[in-house]
């Protein structure tokens, strides 16, 4: 990979099982992998996340080639595979490492999320206010191989954990 086209993007929006697969077929994702972030353990375990001990959410960390899929675009995808209205979690999946983040890691990219989440604050989609924070980009930790991509190595499993989400997602964005 030629280095001057990458950046990356940082993402929180609940089990990051169900946050690959959307910007999986993109044009100009690279990579995406499952880990942690925002929090104080280095380098945890999935059950260190899940004892809600670490400060870490479970996110997603794509590799783009901007000049062919721009961080703006990650961002206003982003906005339509979650619950920007749920501080305490996404979908059947509760609590603060589940919480939903824009971890950005640069003050363009900070600019570009801000600007974003007015716009959809002010396009009145949803009754409840948009409650997606937006911070700094903390270390990302890479997830367990089994956490890899998913979706592809177990769909039945993935298809039941996405239903939810897929459901609310049809009501505010199809």
């Amino acid at each position: 990979m030629n280095n001057a086209n990458i950046d990356t993007a940082i993402f929180a929006g609940g089990c990051f099982w169900c946050m690959v697969q959307p910007f999986d077929s993109l044009p100009g994702i690279l990579k995406i992998r499952s880990g942690y972030t925002g929090g104080h353990v280095a380098n945890p375990t999935y059950e260190q996340v899940c004892s809600h001990t670490t400060g870490h959410t479970e996110a997603v960390k794509i590799w783009f080639d901007p000049t062919k899929f721009t961080y703006n675009d990650l961002v206003k995808t982003y906005w339509q595979v979650t619950d920007p209205t749920d501080a305490g979690g996404q979908f059947q999946d509760r609590g603060d490492n589940y919480r939903p983040v824009i971890f950005v890691n640069s003050p363009q990219q900070r600019a570009i999320a801000e600007a974003s989440k007015v716009q959809l604050a002010k396009a009145e989609k949803f009754t409840k206010p948009i409650v997606t924070t937006i911070e700094a980009a903390m270390p990302f930790y890479e997830a367990e191989e089994y956490h890899q991509d998913f979706y592809k190595k177990d769909p039945r499993r993935y298809a039941a954990e996405h239903a939810p989400r897929q459901s609310f997602l049809n009501q505010y964005w199809q």
